[in-house]
């Protein structure tokens, strides 16, 4: 199975082949390929899966993939864990 998360990219670094980008996930930042992205900009939401940018999200499909993420936490909380 796999995993890809939904970031916002912050900045960009062009110092060279490949190109990376720094991609914020609710508060936690990283750096990010952008190898397969080469148009992406600061401001777009970009999926990713292990540290490489796979694809542009629309601001509304960040937002629904990251809400559908946290329920799914929520769910996976032993009961006696649950708010």
């Amino acid at each position: 199975m796999c995993l890809g998360i939904p970031g916002l990219i912050t900045a960009l670094r062009d110092d060279g082949p490949p190109r990376f980008g720094e991609v914020d996930f609710g508060g936690t930042t990283r750096e990010v390929c952008l190898a397969y992205l080469p148009d992406a900009e600061v401001g777009d939401w970009v999926l990713v899966h292990v540290g490489f940018a796979i694809s542009r999200l629309s601001d509304e499909e960040a937002r629904q993939t990251l809400a559908d993420l946290r329920a799914l936490a929520e769910i996976d909380q032993p009961p006696e864990a649950a708010p």
